[in-house]
């Protein structure tokens, strides 16, 4: 079996997944792929079967309703623990990650990083194709919780991905409850604060070509709203998240 497996958590993708399976199988052609799909009312879900039945390595799993990032990476991980992998990859299904860069990621989770983040934010990572109001939100997003927070994470925002599963282990996932941004934020948090190896590889991030983001404002007062509460139940001591 392999040891790599890639989440692709999907929701109206059908114009970008087949393209980036495609790249994904040129870049680490030995990683599993699992997408999970939210009921995609564009035929996602359908497509994905089709190109599973192709492809062994490639499982689909299908949840009745659309349910958030968080829960579809948390049903990724359930997956990816249960069935023994020891790398675990999260990566967009629009396009916007580069799967070429996969292998360098994987090689810094082997060499001993418990998480390794494909980072917009640090020395040689860009985005590509952004609003200037888009960058404004992430690039005060991240200094906000960097300095709330406390975190040595520069783009702690980021959904492109490895992680140890023996790290995923460590955590209590069944009292991860936040979605989008914060979901990420959350994830890289709690294994800081576990004191487990977190790294960050330059990523050129590029805005996704067809479909419609996901962004909106209620994805980013979660993140405001839970960031701040944690920022000042760790001042008070509180063990949290």
């Amino acid at each position: 079996m392999a040891e790599t497996l890639i989440i692709l958590p999907t929701y109206n993708e059908i114009e970008s997944l087949e393209t980036v399976l495609g790249r994904i199988r040129q870049s680490v052609p030995q990683a599993d792929v699992l997408v999970v799909d939210d009921s995609s009312p564009d035929g996602t879900g359908r497509l994905a079967d089709r190109l599973a039945a192709a492809d062994s390595g490639l499982t689909v799993l299908h949840r009745p309703a659309k349910d958030g990032l968080g829960r579809a990476y948390l049903a990724g991980f359930a997956h990816a623990l249960d069935q023994g992998y020891r790398y675990v990859i999260e990566m967009d299904a629009d396009g916007s990650h580069d799967p070429s860069v996969l292998p360098a990621m994987l090689g810094m989770a082997v060499n001993g990083a418990d998480l390794v983040i494909g980072s917009r934010w640090v020395r040689g990572g860009s985005v590509r194709n952004w609003p200037w109001i888009r960058r404004v939100i992430s690039r005060v997003g991240n200094a906000y919780s960097r300095a709330v927070l406390r975190s040595g994470i520069h783009d702690i925002t980021a959904g492109f991905r490895v992680y140890r599963t023996d790290a995923l282990r460590a955590l209590d996932l069944t009292a991860v409850s936040s979605q989008g941004y914060c979901f990420q934020v959350e994830l890289a948090w709690r294994l800081e604060r576990a004191g487990k190896h977190v790294v960050e590889y330059p990523i050129i991030f590029i805005e996704r070509a067809a479909g419609r983001s996901k962004m909106h404002v209620g994805i980013v007062v979660e993140a405001l709203m839970r960031v701040t509460l944690w920022g000042i139940l760790g001042l008070r001591g509180t063990n949290t998240p």
